[in-house]
């Protein structure tokens, strides 16, 4: 997110360069600075420290300052270390060319709407928390729709950690959720930042050069730490929800349990988002904004939240309508989330979905949308590190799922609303690649550069650094992967000079990156509202 918000005081840091020459495993360029807007901290409100607001990256220069460093790596890196990180070095520096193919060259900014809520996400080490509030290691991990006691807590966190699964719960007993918010206050390097789908892919497009209109109900303060950029289409409140965010490095320990992969547990016992109450602002906005692009996103605040009955329906078709009363050329683009609520994935298909033209997801977001699209039921939890050749099946299923509703709706003849609009964009992101399918001849460009965008994005935003720093990263996808699970399906080689792989198939292309893993975890929470949202920058 940017800093520059109403209020704010800035001054240039200066530019600081720092090599290290056959001194350290892999010698480095470190930026200290470099033109970072200065805020001083009396100018923040109280959930916004320093730490949390002063990561926000000047995207504008960060792929030729990123090409730089790695030069700069190369010509100082000691001979030892010249094979695995100059496999790494070349990957990044043809990822970067890939992504600076395509620039920001509109002679006016490019508009996207995004809607709906937000938050403020306290973000804490995980089990640093539980072990505060002397939280015990269920001694057998379940899966739990939503919160009600400190014991369906300790089983749910145990049942997503180990495998290093993203999850998000909704907690029904508040007392619980101010005590882990309480606890969480005075624990040593929490941060408080700006959270929830919407404000975060706002904070990202804003910084890609986007102007941005934003349906959200906010406090003051919060709106004060959004980028200029940005303007707010809601009500103002008071006091913004607090979501709690439980991160947790590769190999953490709790108790018997060990975590495979980075990642976090989110709760939340957020009782305004689930409303979507900015939705009629942001509709009478919407006309006069001429967005290029529309974005939803935080729809996962309705899973498991006790409306009323016939309550959340309502408020998706009143969704619907909105969607559907937007140009029938204007891109959509609808980002998944956790659900876990068979019912509100059904609401979900018949609502908002069909409306979309682009979708948004990650590995265990896909098998669970796939699943309910074959009649099925929730898939909770499914691989956090899946093959390649996997995915592209998924990938490929639904789309053709998704476009065999559409045509079918066509055929009966239902109204624009029913029917809605064939999906020409799918984008999947993984902890190892990123994978798009864009059908030909969509309004979607750039496939190649904005899958190496989003690449990048990843390492960029899970180390909290717009300089991809080589010796804090690995590649964990395979030297070649198969396009397909099917016997005798092709094998696509990696190939460090040209590392996004894309290829034709029936009516659509498909293009992989590998991502540089970050192995200095700074955050993972938004990662994947941050990688979409970069994505798209350049497709619009």
């Amino acid at each position: 997110m940017s800093a520059c918000g109403p209020g704010s005081s800035l001054s240039l840091l200066h530019v600081q360069v720092i090599f290290y020459r056959n001194q350290t495993p892999h010698s480095a360029l470190s930026w200290n600075s470099l033109l970072v807007p200065s805020v001083p901290t009396a100018n923040l409100p109280n959930w916004l420290t320093m730490e949390g607001a002063g990561r926000g990256p000047l995207m504008k220069y960060g792929s030729a300052i990123s090409l730089f460093v790695v030069i700069l790596a190369i010509w100082f890196r000691s001979p030892n270390n010249e094979g695995l990180d100059g496999r790494l070095d070349t990957v990044l520096s043809s990822l970067l060319r890939a992504e600076s193919k395509v620039g920001m060259n509109h002679v006016a900014r490019p508009k996207v709407a995004i809607g709906f809520g937000g938050c403020v996400d306290l973000l804490v080490e995980g089990v640093s928390l539980l072990n505060k509030i002397g939280l015990v290691p269920a001694d057998q991990p379940l899966h739990h729709d939503y919160i009600e006691s400190a014991e369906q807590l300790s089983e749910s966190f145990a049942y997503f950690f180990a495998p290093g699964a993203a999850a998000e719960r909704f907690v029904l007993n508040e007392t619980l959720f101010s005590e882990l918010v309480e606890a969480s206050r005075d624990l040593p390097g929490n941060r408080w930042s700006v959270g929830g789908n919407a404000p975060v892919m706002a904070g990202r497009m804003a910084n890609e050069g986007c102007d941005v209109l934003l349906g959200g109900s906010f406090s003051p303060d919060f709106m004060d730490v959004l980028s200029q950029h940005i303007t707010v289409a809601g009500n103002t409140v008071e006091e913004p929800d607090i979501h709690l965010i439980l991160e947790y490095p590769s190999g953490a320990k709790w108790g018997q349990y060990s975590s495979r992969r980075a990642n976090r547990y989110i709760v939340h016992s957020d009782d305004h988002n689930p409303y979507l109450a900015s939705m009629e602002e942001f509709a009478k906005k919407l006309k006069d904004f001429h967005p290029d692009l529309l974005i939803v996103g935080g729809l996962q605040m309705m899973d498991n939240f006790p409306f009323q009955s016939g309550e959340r329906a309502a408020l998706l078709s009143r969704l619907a309508e909105v969607l559907a009363a937007a140009s029938p050329t204007l891109g959509v683009h609808f980002e998944m989330a956790s659900f876990v609520e068979e019912s509100i994935m059904e609401d979900l298909l018949h609502y908002v979905i069909p409306q979309a033209d682009s979708l948004g997801m990650n590995e265990q977001e896909l098998p669970n949308l796939l699943s309910l699209l074959k009649g099925s039921t929730i898939t909770v939890l499914s691989d956090p590190n899946p093959r390649v050749a996997t995915v592209l099946d998924q990938m490929r299923e639904v789309y053709r799922m998704v476009n065999q509703r559409y045509k079918d709706a066509d055929a009966q003849g239902d109204d624009a609303q029913t029917q809605g609009k064939p999906l020409t964009r799918l984008h999947v992101h993984t902890l190892a690649f990123q994978a798009i399918i864009v059908t030909r001849g969509s309004q979607w460009k750039n496939t190649m550069s904005a899958t190496a965008k989003a690449s990048l994005t990843a390492n960029r935003h899970v180390c909290g650094s717009n300089d991809i720093d080589p010796s804090k990263a690995r590649l964990i996808l395979d030297d070649s992967f198969s396009v397909s699970r099917q016997e005798g399906s092709q094998r696509i080689p990696l190939q460090e000079s040209r590392p996004v792989s894309c290829w034709e198939e029936e009516d659509y292309e498909i293009c992989v990156a590998p991502v540089l893993v970050c192995t200095e975890v700074y955050q993972t929470a938004g990662g994947g509202d941050n990688i979409s949202a970069a994505g798209l920058v350049l497709q619009i």
